[in-house]
């Protein structure tokens, strides 16, 4: 991957990845700090003189795998702490569609961090059942069913 291929997939994909960390950690620097690691992580490895086949797949699973890192160091952030920073889910256009109320992101929040991850990576970020998928490593039967139990999961936690 030469210097300038680089470039063009940071403008192209920086803020989807924002997106997608932001709403797995409700922390803007945090967030920020995990896009600038990913794409550091993503030169490192570039530069190393590996292949890598789908940029943007490889960004995410970077990504998410910096998340989790980060989660396992971390406190639990109460939704409440999320409104006082400043969270506003009604500043991301399509999210607008899934969150239309601070319950749904109650529920959301309770979901299992499996299932939460996938309904952000479908909804969020837009990803369909194929590249959530590749980002992941398995297939997309598995995904479809998993997506389906989430959604499942979450209606029943907004109806109760």
């Amino acid at each position: 991957m030469t210097e300038q291929e680089f470039l063009a997939a940071y403008d192209r994909f920086s803020d989807a990845i924002f997106r997608h960390c932001f709403f797995r950690v409700y922390d803007r620097e945090l967030a920020r700090d995990l896009v600038q690691q990913a794409f550091m992580k993503t030169w490192e490895y570039a530069a190393a003189g590996r292949r890598i086949e789908n940029i943007r797949a490889f960004l995410y699973r970077v990504a998410s795998n910096l998340i989790i890192d980060n989660s396992r160091k971390q406190k639990p952030v109460s939704l409440d702490e999320l409104f006082e920073k400043g969270f506003d889910p009604g500043s991301t256009p399509d999210f607008e569609i899934l969150v239309d109320s601070k319950y749904i992101l109650q529920s959301l929040n309770n979901l299992k961090e499996d299932n939460k991850e996938l309904i952000i990576m479908r909804y969020v970020d837009g990803f369909g059942p194929k590249d959530i998928a590749s980002i992941l490593g398995v297939s997309e039967n598995v995904i479809s069913v998993r997506l389906n139990r989430a959604i499942k999961q979450l209606r029943e936690l907004i109806k109760s």
